[in-house]
């Protein structure tokens, strides 16, 4: 695996930095946070520069480029706390329909002409074993019941991608992927401490769905490995994105202990300070590591990328709660005021070691992979 990004990454990089900058300032997250402003001209810049398309093929109207690349444009926009549809759509639904091969749906995605989400969790629980959503079928059609909790966009997305399973299963046994109209769920948003990561609750109660919508089939005993390969995706693209928001809070918090000054010298001169730092750079430099990691797994489909993408998931967990906690402390009385940006990006890490599974949950995960589990 080679951990440098070529010449075409490094300037996909560059150019999504400097699109983000214009159009993304903070000003914009802020009027979200006030609610007072959407994300919809951000996700037009987005839809217009083709980048919802970077990770499907191109026989099915996308760019051709692989995991590596969507990261890159994910962090980018973890980096700013950019209030956008594209986490949810290219990461979590974007995966699972491409383990289905459902073209129509594929080429919608890359266009741009649809949101989706993925109704995963039940009880905030992220892993396949959780699921009570039950599946039955119902003459030409199958029937679903069932309630999903911390559906990202869920009250908004075009589409729900819905993992059900038949009655009297457990595990991946009897899993089924399914894709309901986002105006045929009952969602319910929930209140959340970062509003440009919106959840809600799914709620399927008698939810029909005809055959057509019907991306892996119950008892198709490959379901339960696609739907893993694509959480998997999706848990990595989480993990680069909270690890990105707690790059730019070490950044931040780097630069004002360089200008603050305290007995006539920069606070970042003091020793004590110095070490804080070290260990916010040290936690940011494992975390992002282990992402790329994962990513690398995914993009060459690499046998270990179950355990990468929970090693990576557990990394950023723990990162957030280093730079989190000391980049608040750092900056001082400042950094708990609402007129300072700091707080967006403290909400943004916070949520994203809560979603798709938290550290803790994905350490228990590593020792049932590695079979060190009681």
């Amino acid at each position: 695996m080679d951990f440098e990004f070529t010449d075409d990454q490094l300037e996909l990089r560059d150019n999504a930095r400097a699109v983000l900058a214009t159009a993304c300032p903070s000003s914009l997250v802020r009027s979200i946070f006030d609610g007072e402003g959407t994300g919809d001209a951000l996700w037009a810049t987005l839809v217009e520069l083709d980048w919802p398309a970077i990770g499907v093929s191109e026989e099915h109207g996308g760019l051709g480029l692989g995991f590596i690349e969507v990261g890159i444009v994910v962090e980018e926009l973890g980096r700013v706390v950019a209030p956008s549809p594209f986490l949810a759509t290219v990461t979590q639904l974007a995966p699972m329909v491409r383990q289905s091969e459902s073209p129509a749906l594929l080429a919608r995605i890359a266009s741009g002409s649809c949101t989706g989400t993925l109704a995963l969790a039940e009880g905030g629980l992220w892993h396949t074993d959780a699921v009570r959503t039950l599946a039955r079928r119902a003459g030409g059609s199958w029937v679903l019941d069932g309630e999903k909790s911390h559906v990202i966009d869920g009250a908004t997305a075009d589409e729900v991608a819905v993992v059900a399973r038949l009655e009297d299963t457990v595990g991946d046994a009897g899993l089924g992927l399914f894709v309901v109209p986002g105006d045929e769920v009952d969602a319910r948003p929930s209140a959340v401490i970062d509003p440009t990561v919106p959840v809600a609750t799914v709620v399927l109660n008698g939810v029909e769905v005809g055959l057509d919508r019907v991306l892996l089939e119950p008892g198709d005993p490959g379901a339960g490995l696609a739907i893993q390969r694509a959480l998997q995706e999706a848990t990595t693209a989480m993990a680069l994105s909270t690890t990105a928001t707690c790059r730019a809070i070490f950044e931040a918090t780097l630069q004002y202990a360089k200008d603050r000054e305290q007995f006539g010298r920069p606070i970042g001169s003091f020793q004590a300070l110095k070490h804080r730092l070290a260990d916010m750079y040290l936690a940011v430099e494992r975390a992002s590591s282990l992402a790329y990691y994962a990513a690398l797994t995914i993009a060459e489909d690499d046998d270990r990328r179950a355990m990468a993408a929970s090693m990576a998931k557990a990394a950023a967990g723990d990162c957030q709660r280093v730079v989190v906690g000391d980049g608040l402390q750092l900056h001082g009385g400042i950094g708990f005021t609402w007129e300072h940006d700091l707080h967006f990006l403290l909400k943004r890490a916070k949520s994203g070691d809560l979603l798709f599974g938290t550290a803790a949950s994905h350490r228990a995960q590593l020792a049932r992979l590695m079979g060190l589990a009681a």
